[in-house]
């Protein structure tokens, strides 16, 4: 709901507070008065379209605010959060304009850019007059009116869930056939690769530790010949041999020399048991290092097939084996991917099968809740005098999506025997605005949490015709608010709430307020209206009576 609006140094108006209430709200005055004023600052502080020079004559900046009521789940929540922007039990919408044309958005005092502004206004605010090419003469809002109307909410829902399956399907079997498109252009290589790596069966860490043994084999084919030299030296036929032989002559000489002796042959006795043990560890060296030639050139010709084919492949050695792995997947893939591709392609023909059955019952709720809407169309258009005229829902055949299989648009015919065609081409104006009071009254439980402007919806007709408009927009006003620029007495005098837009020459200066009405100023409002400028006690009669209802 629309609580105030509050303009400041814009057209005409200085300064204006209004407060608006539920139900209808009615503003009245004379032509020129300043009524469009009104629309026009309500229209720039939501975002809309709107005439340039709309400040103030004289004055720096215009600016207008409106606060709006905001219910938990209203659809502007949404919105808000999706722009980063504070919720709260209300929204409060300021909006600048300098005089050079600079304008500056605020919600909820937060700076935000116009088309916040546009998508919260589209949640807030309806408005319908001759000229209007939003809303109900938008034939691409049709067919959410019609499911609004045909309260189509489960079944929609259905369809879209059915629409998701189905663009998933789609893209799982699209993302198979191209993989295996992929695969089938590299088949020779990848069975070829496949094979080779397979036969050579490279391991992680298999490189490294092949070359390390390489690296030791070498090492002990370059030593062994001198370990071999250094066993002989040391051994019996070398120098223990010597030793050995030293001792037995200083055995002989020891009876003669005596202690003389002694000395030595402990010193030559320790040496030949050091000597002995040198020989045992050059020994188990010469066998640790001895090696088969032939296991060298295998170890050689399988780290040299492991290199070539890493380099082959552009990879490193340690990442053969998680190659060969992905290779051999994307090979069984091309094996398998026939068979796959088909599974998918099924479970696709299934995915829209479903959704075309789901799409055939919301097709049929669609046909049968216009077949209701026509008929309250022509119940509605009746009394307001157009009992001749014909409004169709039509219903098409478009291609399946996320809304259905339908393409819907409100079509029209005025006189009996001439084609239908779209509201804005085919009514006149008194006649477009009748037409679209009743549809609204018929589609009045889709836009519940809108406030509805009606902008001089009721020009062109008077009388009776006048009187079924104001009871409609009454009747539409139930439980929802509504906010009426009219000229009509008929219609004025359904108003809960009544606003009088006034102009007024103040010091050569001109400017427009707006007075609200209590009982005795209203009936003396419409008095004029039916009057003119000289109220006659037979209009205030008459104001009275159109009043009591």
């Amino acid at each position: 709901m629309l609580v105030s609006l509050e303009i400041r140094d814009m057209v005409l108006i200085e300064h204006l507070t209004l407060g608006f209430r539920p139900g209808l709200n009615v503003l009245t005055g004379e032509t020129g008065a300043g009524k469009s004023i009104l629309l026009d600052c309500l229209g720039f502080v939501l975002g809309w379209r709107t005439r340039a020079g709309l400040v103030r004559e004289g004055a720096a900046t215009g600016e207008v605010t409106a606060v709006f009521d905001l219910p938990a789940g209203h659809g502007a929540r949404a919105i808000l959060r999706e722009a980063g922007l504070p919720e709260g039990a209300e929204l409060i919408l300021r909006r600048q304009m300098t005089a050079d044309g600079r304008r500056t958005a605020w919600v909820n005092d937060r700076r935000a850019g116009a088309e916040v502004l546009r998508a919260l206004s589209g949640t807030l605010v309806e408005l319908h007059g001759q000229h209007d090419d939003r809303g109900l003469m938008d034939a691409r809002g049709h067919r959410a009116l019609l499911d609004a109307f045909a309260e189509a909410g489960a079944d929609l829902a259905a369809v879209r869930a059915a629409w998701e399956t189905v663009a998933a399907a789609r893209a799982a079997e699209d993302a198979a056939r191209a993989r295996l498109a992929a695969a089938r252009a590299e088949e020779d290589f990848l069975r070829h690769a496949v094979a080779e790596l397979e036969k050579l069966a490279p391991e992680a860490g298999e490189e490294a530790d092949l070359d390390t043994r390489r690296r030791q084999m070498q090492a002990g084919a370059r030593i062994s010949a001198d370990l071999a030299r250094a066993v002989q030296a040391l051994g019996p036929e070398g120098a223990e041999g010597l030793m050995r032989d030293a001792g037995r002559w200083l055995d002989g000489a020891v009876d003669t020399a005596g202690a003389l002796l002694e000395a030595p042959m402990a010193a030559l006795e320790r040496a030949v048991i050091e000597l002995a043990e040198a020989h045992q560890g050059v020994e188990e060296a010469l066998e640790q290092l001895a090696f088969d030639p032939h296991e060298l050139e295998r170890i050689e010709e399988r780290l040299f097939a492991i290199r070539a084919l890493a380099r082959k492949h552009a990879v490193l050695p340690d990442d053969l084996a998680a190659l060969a792995a992905d290779l051999s997947e994307r090979l069984h893939a091309l094996d398998a991917g026939a068979g796959e591709l088909e599974r998918l392609s099924a479970e696709t023909a299934a995915a829209v099968a479903a959704h075309d059955a789901l799409c055939a019952q919301l097709s049929a709720r669609r046909a049968e809740a216009a077949a209701r809407l026509d008929a309250a169309m022509a119940q509605e258009l009746a009394p307001l005098k157009m009992e001749r005229a014909v409004f169709q829902t039509v219903i098409e055949t478009a291609t399946p999506g996320p809304e259905g299989a339908d393409q819907v648009s409100f079509r029209v015919a005025t006189n009996p025997g001439a084609p239908a065609g779209a509201l804005n081409r085919i009514a006149s104006g008194g006649e477009l605005s009748r037409f679209l009071l009743a549809l609204k009254v018929c589609l009045a439980r889709s836009t519940e949490a809108l406030v509805m402007i009606f902008d001089e919806i009721d020009r062109g007709v008077g009388g009776a015709t006048a009187d079924a408009v104001g009871r409609r927009l009454a009747r539409l006003a139930e439980g929802a608010q509504v906010l009426v620029v009219t000229h009509s007495p008929q219609v004025a005098a359904r108003g809960a709430h009544h606003w009088r837009v006034e102009k007024a020459v103040t010091d050569g200066v001109t400017r427009s307020r707006v007075v609200g009405l209590d009982a005795p100023a209203r009936e003396t409002e419409i008095a004029r209206m039916l009057a003119g400028e000289s109220v006659t006690d037979a209009a205030r009669a008459a104001a009275r009576a159109l009043i009591a209802g």
